[in-house]
């Protein structure tokens, strides 16, 4: 009944991000839709990823959705109305989109082998140790590259940010 709750929600709420008008509105709307998720995966005993969805997307990712719409002018954007006349296609477009879509996703028949780390094993050893421990030994270099990429963007932020106040 829970899992069903949260997946009807999730629905509506990915629906209502996307149809607003307002896009201070979409944000708030997507507010409600991480923290429905992170409720999800709370269902799903995954309490590292609930808070990892709240801090991380809730937080961090929401906030840089609000400055990117603050910077926008979009009171000349919506003067201007656009693609009055596409809805039809895009109906269409859509449709064929999720025929394909289904009939792909239903002749999938794979079945993954089952992993070394069991629900016992993760439970005596807890899921934060067995997350750190695939982090830092199977995935280590995927895990470094990131980390370089992300002190690039900072970087580059900073730099961008310097030569605008001089």
């Amino acid at each position: 009944m829970f899992f069903a709750y949260f997946a009807g929600m999730l629905t509506v709420l990915s629906v209502l991000v996307v149809t607003r008008r307002n896009p201070v509105h979409s944000v708030l709307w997507m507010l409600v839709l991480f923290v429905h998720i992170a409720g999800l995966y709370l269902f799903l005993n995954a309490e590292f990823m609930a808070a990892i969805q709240i801090i991380v997307y809730a937080g961090a990712i929401l906030v840089l959705f609000l400055f990117v719409i603050m910077l926008l002018d979009l009171k000349k954007d919506e003067s201007v109305r656009k693609f009055q006349n596409q809805w039809f296609l895009g109906l269409v477009i859509g449709l064929i989109f999720m025929v394909v879509l289904v009939s792909t996703a239903s002749k999938i028949t794979v079945i993954p082998p089952l992993g070394e780390y069991s629900v016992d094993a993760i439970k005596s050893e807890g899921s934060m140790m067995t997350i750190g421990k695939i982090l830092y030994t199977e995935y280590l270099l995927p895990f470094e590259i990131a980390s370089l990429l992300l002190l690039v963007a900072i970087i580059g932020a900073v730099v961008l940010a310097k030569r605008r106040i001089e």
